[in-house]
């Protein structure tokens, strides 16, 4: 995304066009377009400010609830991302299977299995039988 104009700038087409030139020769002057001189001005005369408005970001809306997530989370460790949203909802707190998951990336929750949860044996097929039919080779 592009940076927004420097307030320098901006204080001289606003000056230039409080002098008395029209905003499309100040935007000619100073290289800019039109629409930026006349939203400039038109900012300085209603607000009185020429600063360029904040870019980017958003906040969750399950950052109101942070607290209240996070002590569902450390009551019950072992539920699903489903199960979580499914009790968010149940005590009116709104949001989605992403948009936990990303607060919970946001806030550095990770969920490891525990020891307990994991399979008994190895991995894998098992041992695997002989190649040939040994009884063929014996005659």
């Amino acid at each position: 995304m592009a940076r927004p104009y420097s307030s320098d700038l901006r204080a001289r087409v606003v000056e230039a066009v409080d002098e008395g030139a029209t905003r499309y020769e100040a935007a000619e002057r100073f290289g800019i377009s039109v629409a930026s001189a006349v939203r400039w001005h038109q900012a300085w005369r209603n607000e009185g400010t020429i600063d360029a408005k904040p870019c980017g970001g958003s906040r969750s809306a399950l950052e109101k609830y942070a607290e209240e997530i996070v002590g569902l989370i450390e009551e019950q460790r072992d539920w699903t991302l489903d199960e979580f949203v499914a009790a968010m909802h149940k005590r009116r707190i709104p949001g989605s299977r992403t948009a936990l998951f990303r607060f919970l990336v946001r806030h550095g929750i990770t969920f490891k299995k525990s020891p307990a949860r994991q399979r008994a044996g190895t991995g894998g097929r098992g041992a695997r039988p002989p190649a040939l039919d040994t009884r063929a080779t014996a005659a």
